[in-house]
């Protein structure tokens, strides 16, 4: 960068924090070719008090930042002088369910109908596990024969094909069962069933409760159920008699020219040498026994139109080596766990399987991977891992739902046990016999990535985390007017389920 343009980006950077900046203090930041991560260090050290940032504000950050290699300028606390590494991993990790070697669709017909078939049954055994006396579509048809007599409220189970709103403003729901379809109105005058209504997803299942029309064509929804999670406790969701932390993060996007290599390498140079990260307290990393990548290891080629112009590496494999030799850096008494996402070299469609072998054997062996999605047990801790894609057809169907917050579509997977309701949207999924993306027995924790922002919450029991990124904003994110939140690490105490954030940024 020229020292022109290097010095108003300072300058900007600190006016939109409300501060200006003393000539001598802008001199020595230029003349240091300061990055982004320092001129945060500086601005979370200033006191309200502060007008005009001087030299005197600007020397601590520069005496103080150390460098894990040349160039690094992110501020790491000295090494742990009693911090020894195990060597080895100490742990108990399963692979529960992965696509991985398992696939069997070509795409024809019948696979899709069977696909269908399988998603609706376990869907339907869930929501027929709650209690409700549900029908048949094809026995309500008996009332036009006369042979249900009454008013009563019936109840059925369908997969919803099509969405619409009528020309006097009610939600019109067409479902279907294994033996016949069904028209459903919610009116719009009933506000709480009415916004329930409208989070309704196509080619999700749910069961709905109402009063027929007369001629039974139509259904006049009173109630509408999701499968959901069963109500419970994360101590009910199973005994963990385990100690430790596993470390969550995604979208690393090494190869891009917005990949936060300064910011990677500080938690790297944490992982190896322990001892606090600045502004964020202590966290003992000989207490870390797993990490988990969420997808999106590297920013790949080809994803989007012109992608060439915002790669650092353009060549794929040359992506995955760079990738190797960082992750190759971690200490040997942390178990890694590598799922793939949308920008990853293997196939597109959902479920994903993992890498392939000329990846894989770019990594020390003891590198763990799965597919997309996967359900692992550390250490008896049941986690279902998912790049998150299926976020983005969320995010555009159901009203209130927000990137800035990427726990609430994450929650509407839960409460509709399967983690890509909606088929061919975004989301590309291939038609294997078993829908992969059912959520068949609760985890205690749902990871995901994607939308580079950072969460977590608690939802009936069950950890939600999306753990952002290590890229900053992209041009296509610029253009949305998406903000990233990078350079984060969620540390999740395997024993009790508690979460933190550790900021590299």
């Amino acid at each position: 960068m020229e020292n022109t343009d290097h010095a108003s980006f300072i300058v900007e950077q600190f006016a939109e924090a409300g501060y200006q900046i003393d000539p001598d203090a802008l001199t020595l930041l230029t003349e240091q070719d300061t990055s982004l991560s320092l001129i945060s260090q500086i601005l979370d050290s200033l006191d309200e008090s502060t007008l005009v940032v001087g030299p005197a504000q600007i020397d601590p950050a520069f005496n103080t930042r150390t460098t894990p290699q040349p160039g690094t300028e992110y501020p790491i606390v000295p090494r742990d002088p009693d911090y020894e590494d195990e060597d080895e991993w100490t742990g108990e990790l399963d692979v529960i369910s992965d696509i991985t070697d398992q696939s069997t669709c070509v795409g024809e017909y019948r696979e899709f109908v069977d696909f269908f078939r399988n998603r609706f049954s376990r869907l339907g055994d869930m929501l027929r596990n709650r209690g409700v006396g549900f029908r048949p579509i094809e026995s309500l048809n008996r009332r036009k024969l006369g042979l249900v007599e009454g008013r009563e409220e019936v109840s059925v189970i369908g997969m919803v094909s099509d969405l619409r709103t009528s020309k006097n403003g009610h939600k019109m729901i067409e479902i279907e069962d294994t033996t016949g379809s069904l028209r459903t109105m919610v009116l719009k005058n009933k506000h709480d069933i009415f916004e329930q209504g409208q989070k309704v997803m196509l080619d999700e299942v749910i069961g709905v409760t109402g009063n027929l029309s007369d001629d039974g064509n139509l259904l006049f929804i009173n109630s509408i159920m999701w499968p959901d999670m069963p109500l419970r406790t994360s101590s009910e969701l199973g005994e963990r008699n385990v100690s430790g932390k596993a470390v969550m993060i995604s979208d690393v996007h090494v190869g891009s020219d917005t990949f936060l290599e300064d910011q990677w390498l500080g938690f790297i140079d944490w992982l190896n040498h322990g001892g606090s990260v600045a502004g964020n307290g202590y966290v003992d990393v000989k207490d870390i026994r797993y990490l988990v990548v969420a997808g999106d290891l590297v920013d790949g080629i080809g994803i989007y139109p012109n992608q060439e112009e915002e790669l650092a590496i353009t060549d794929v494999y040359e992506q995955y080596k760079v990738a190797a030799d960082y992750f190759n850096q971690i200490p040997k008494h942390i178990k890694v766990i590598i799922s793939p996402g949308n920008h990853d070299a293997v196939r597109q469609a959902e479920p994903q399987p993992t890498f392939p072998e000329k990846i894989r054997k770019m990594f020390r062996p003891d590198v763990v991977f799965v597919g997309n999605p996967a359900v692992i047990s550390m250490d008896g801790v049941r986690t279902l891992v998912y790049h998150g894609r299926s976020i983005d057809d969320i995010v555009a169907n159901l009203p209130g739902m927000k990137y800035e917050d990427p726990t609430r579509p994450m929650i509407e997977m839960l409460r509709r046990r399967h983690l890509s309701p909606m088929y061919g949207s975004r989301v590309s999924i291939a038609p294997e016999k078993e829908d992969h993306l059912v959520i068949d027995k609760p985890p205690h924790i749902l990871h995901c990535g994607h939308v580079h922002t950072v969460g977590y919450t608690t939802y009936r029991g069950v950890t939600v985390i999306n753990s952002g990124t290590w890229q900053s904003q992209t041009e296509f994110q610029r253009r949305m007017n998406l903000k990233p939140d990078p350079a984060k690490a969620t540390i999740v105490d395997l024993a009790t389920l508690n979460t933190n954030i550790i900021s590299f940024q």
